[in-house]
Formats: structure tokens, sequence, C-alpha cells
């Protein structure tokens, strides 16, 4: 049986400390998320509780001192489960290693152990609602007032939403630069007169993640919250990116061997006209594929882990990783809802839940189009 050359036996126990605490936390609470559009800060604070939350957070700001390998357990489990993991891997991984990377050490001291504790909910805002990949043209201002920056604007789509209680926001401070006048400014959402939260939003999948419209109008922000230096988002964003294409690759995989798992044990149990669907030549040759599918996906998963570890992991090759690993779940995912047939398509049944979950990572941290055009660049030689 192949084993990821990163996996060690410590990941191995987090994996199945992190499989049972959703079985014991996450899942028997899962009809009342959907119907809320959110997770409950119950959740974040067992969680944060048994250090699942920031695990690549050095522990002098409450995290968990380990590496990025411990978050994407963590963040894998939670697709395994049939669950979203996008409210997590926003949360505990992609907006605090904002704060790790870019924040000053007061920031850190100030933010990160309560998001750690799950005391604190987190989101990141970029998208507009006429901007999404091309934040270039973002029109979410902010201009300085004295020891203030007052941000007007409006975000879309926004993990965490309805919830956050602390949003890492980009916003133009210089129009004229485009890309080089985006700044980065820490938002904290209580008490903070013009944010304003919108409706929560009604999507095909993913229904228990949290998705929001954000408002802010004249919100008054503090200097000192600002990430950095006026002008140094876009270097800010370009720099994370790598890091959240890998992770909805994690998802990815994940949900694919975890959809040939269902299946394949389906097909063994299920019998048609008095004997086991296994036995029939299509279905066996259908997962064959789907099982090949998803090692050829885990081996090159694996690879892009490696690099990202040593730091070789550039902005050509993680593209390749997000748009190809998202485009065979999709694929895989519903190969495998079909060996089930009409229970495939009930929501109770965890194929179901990987079926709707997987379209929306071909569109977040950036299209699968733009993915391609990412890379075709790097491949035009200059005369």
């Amino acid at each position: 049986m192949y084993m990821s050359p990163w996996m060690s036996d410590e990941l191995a126990a987090l994996e199945e400390l992190t499989a049972d605490f959703i079985a014991k936390e996450a899942l028997p609470r899962h009809a009342q998320w959907v119907l809320d559009k959110r997770i409950g800060r119950d959740f974040w604070e067992a969680a944060g509780e048994i250090g699942l939350l920031g695990c690549s957070v050095p522990t002098e700001f409450g995290g968990g001192g380990a590496t990025v390998l411990h978050d994407f357990v963590v963040l894998a489990a939670m697709t395994r489960a049939g669950l979203t993991a996008s409210s997590l891997q926003v949360h505990s991984v992609i907006m605090p290693h904002y704060l790790v990377r870019y924040g000053s050490p007061e920031q850190k001291k100030r933010w990160l152990p309560d998001l750690c504790a799950g005391r604190a909910i987190g989101a990141i805002a970029m998208t507009e609602p006429d901007v999404g990949t091309d934040l270039q043209a973002l029109r979410t201002r902010a201009v300085r007032d004295g020891d203030d920056y007052v941000i007007s604007g409006s975000k879309t789509f926004i993990t965490n939403g309805t919830t956050a209680d602390l949003v890492i926001v980009a916003a133009t401070t210089d129009p004229s630069k485009k890309a080089h006048g985006i700044t980065l400014f820490a938002v904290e959402t209580a008490n903070s007169p013009g944010f304003r939260v919108g409706r929560a939003l009604h999507k095909i999948g993913q229904h228990e993640s949290d998705t929001a419209e954000l408002f802010f109008d004249g919100v008054r922000v503090p200097a000192a919250n600002r990430l950095g230096a006026d002008g140094q988002g876009w270097g800010m964003l370009m720099g994370q990116l790598p890091l959240e294409r890998l992770i909805v690759g994690v998802n990815s995989v994940a949900a694919m061997e975890t959809a040939v798992d269902l299946a394949t044990e389906y097909a063994n149990e299920r019998r048609a006209f008095g004997r086991p669907l296994i036995d029939k030549q299509h279905v066996r040759f259908e997962l064959a594929e789907c099982a090949t599918l998803a090692h050829v996906a885990r081996t090159f998963l694996d690879s892009c882990i490696v690099r990202l570890l040593d730091g070789t992991l550039d902005s050509t090759v993680a593209p390749m990783a997000k748009w190809w690993l998202s485009e065979v779940e999709c694929q895989v995912v519903d190969r495998c809802l079909q060996v089930f047939g009409g229970y495939g398509y009930m929501q109770e049944y965890p194929i179901a839940r990987l079926y709707v979950n997987a379209r929306v990572q071909k569109i977040y941290g950036g299209t699968n189009e733009i993915m391609k055009e990412v890379i075709g660049r790097g491949l035009v030689q200059s005369s």
C-alpha cells in the first residue's frame, strides 16, 4: 500500500485523532450547520482545545509549532469525512499565515493566540463583486486619515464572512499604482462602525461553509492594523498563493481517494441481478480507472508537497497542481457517484456531498482557466 514520502507516525496519529474528533464533534452537528449555513463556534473552540487549529503557527503565538504537513492532514480528514474543509483552511491555515509571515511581533501576539484557540474566527477578503482573480483592479479604497485608514468598498464570496472576528482586507491605497498600490489591513469586526455583513450566500455545495458579502462604509482602521507598508499587499498575496493553491490540491486528492473507497465498498456490497455489482466488468473498469487517476494524483501532489517543504514550489507548478487536481477530482467523484445509482444523488450519502463540494475547487484560489494562463505565460520565450 502506497504511503506518501512525507507521512510519519506522528502525522498518522494526528490523522487518527482528527478523524475521531470529526466523528464526535462535527458529523453529529453537520445537519444543523447546513441549516445555519455556518459551523458552530463550539466546534472551533473544541478544535482549538486539542490543537487542531494553527498547527504550523509558532508555539509562542499559540499555535502547534509544527509544519504545514500537520495542517494538510487535518484538512484532508475533514474532506474524507464528507465535509467541506474550506472554512477550516481559511481560518486555520491561509489567514494565519499572513500574520505569521507579514505581521509585526505585536500583531502576532495580539491576534494569533485567539485564532489558534478558536476564540476568534478569521477570514480573508480579496474578491469583489466586479473583481475576481484580477486583483489589480480592486476598487475597495483605504485612505489615510491621521492615525487611521478609512476603508470603503465591498467584498463577496468571503468564507467565514458572517462569523469572522478578524478579516484581512485587501484594499488599494494608491489606485494609480495598480498592483503596487494594494495594501492589506486586519479589520476587527466587533464594534466597528461602517462594517456590515450582507446576506449569507446560497451555494450549490459546501453548505456548512459560511460564505457572505461584506461591506465597508467608511470603516476606520488604526494604522497599527496595516500589514507591512503601503503598497506591499500585492507581494504578500502572490507570496501566499502557492500554499493556497496547493491546499486545493490536498482537498482534491483526499476527495478522490475517498470517492474511490466509497464506490468500491458499495460495489462489493450492492447486488444487481443476483450478483455483487463489482462482478460487472464495466464497474470494475470504471473503478480501475478512477483508482489509477487517484493514485497518479496522489504522487503528483506528494511531489508538490516535497517542493513546498524545500522551497522550490514555484508560481508555475502550484497552478499546475491546482487546476489539474481539481479537474480530475470532479471527474473521479462524478464517476464514483454513478456507481451508487440513485443513492448517489441523496444528500445523506457522503459521495453526494463530495460531488457538490468538488465543483467550486475549479473556481476559488484562481479559476482553472487563469491557472492555465499563468502556466502558459511561463512557456512563452522572449524573442
